[in-house]
């Protein structure tokens, strides 16, 4: 039991050191990137008049596989960089790839900040459209 709570912490302590030291700039410019495409996803949502992404994917079963494989589409070349960044920090700093933790910081900095924006953004650009049409 001492042995894998051990584990655990050591898991816990190379995520968290990825904070800090070499590479720390993808934690800012990953997630950027994510959301400047989820930015356009949600734009070209409202353009043409889908729901908002999260709510389509919970509601829209008959769409659901389109709406998932369009977005990877969109994030998937991010999360690839993400994994492929941190494989090389780990490689660097840690001496040894883990690739259970690369993927959860890959999808840390690339497919949750997709999600959380791209259906805020088209219900924005909704408003937006609602706005320009009733002006004289």
């Amino acid at each position: 039991m001492e042995e894998a709570t051990s584990e655990i912490l050591k898991h816990i302590d190379h995520l968290l050191g990825r904070l800090q030291g070499p590479f720390s700039f993808r934690l800012i410019i990953q997630p950027l990137v994510a959301a400047v495409l989820a930015v356009r996803a949600g734009l070209k949502d409202a353009r043409e008049g889908r729901p908002p992404f999260g709510w389509a994917i919970i509601t829209d079963s008959a769409n659901r596989g389109r709406l998932l494989r369009e977005s990877w589409n969109d994030v998937a070349k991010v999360f690839i960089a993400a994994v492929i960044i941190d494989i090389i920090y780990e490689i660097i700093v840690l001496r040894r790839i883990y690739l259970g933790q690369s993927l959860i910081v890959a999808t840390t900095l690339a497919l949750i900040p997709y999600l959380i924006i791209r259906g805020p953004m088209n219900r924005i650009a909704r408003h937006w459209q609602k706005r320009k049409e009733l002006r004289p």
